[in-house]
């Protein structure tokens, strides 16, 4: 990351304003967009959510945890976290 010098780029008084807070130290100023969840910019998110749900309907069409377990290559645990999970 390359460091800017303040008082080139901030206005004299937004920089007396922040020298009130901190002086002399090295601050992080973050981007203004809102961090993206996990999995959404990969399409991952979505592609676990559909699959969770078509386990979901598997389960309440009378298939068995072991069968959607040996179907999906999950364990029985994690089908059951997924099944009851609300």
């Amino acid at each position: 990351m390359k460091y800017r010098n303040a008082a080139h780029i901030l206005p004299d008084e937004l920089l007396r304003e922040i020298q009130r807070y901190t002086e002399g130290e090295a601050i992080y100023i973050p981007k203004r967009e809102e961090k993206r969840k996990w999995g959404e910019g990969s399409g991952a998110r979505r592609y676990y959510e559909e699959r969770n749900e078509k386990i979901r309907d598997g389960y309440r069409k009378g298939k068995s945890i072991d069968d959607l377990a040996e179907s999906y290559n999950l364990s029985v645990d994690s089908i059951r976290r997924i099944v009851y999970r609300k």
